[in-house]
């Protein structure tokens, strides 16, 4: 299998310009904003998945926001707090 990407679609099932998500060939998954990367989940080779945001995009404008939110299924709130906890880490993900 080859990676895949995919325009995200609003709530009323359209193509939205410059967000897409990719499905990664191993089982992972990028959301992406124009060029940039905002979230990327990893397999590991224990086949658990970690969640890395990018440290300076991650919260960019309220457009991101809101596809970060349907991409990772969970309010800001959310975010924050396992982004405290250390279940999310914040990284440089546009290198």
């Amino acid at each position: 299998m080859t990676d895949k990407v995919a325009n995200m679609r609003s709530s009323n099932g359209n193509e939205v310009a410059n967000q897409f998500e990719i499905l990664k060939a191993n089982g992972g998954s990028i959301f992406q904003s124009y060029n940039s990367t905002i979230v990327e989940i990893k397999t590991g080779d224990d086949g658990l998945y970690q969640t890395y945001l990018d440290e300076k995009y991650w919260n960019y404008s309220n457009t991101t926001s809101k596809y970060r939110n349907i991409f990772l299924n969970e309010t800001i709130k959310d975010t924050r707090k396992k982004i405290k906890s250390g279940e999310y880490i914040l990284t440089n993900l546009n290198k």
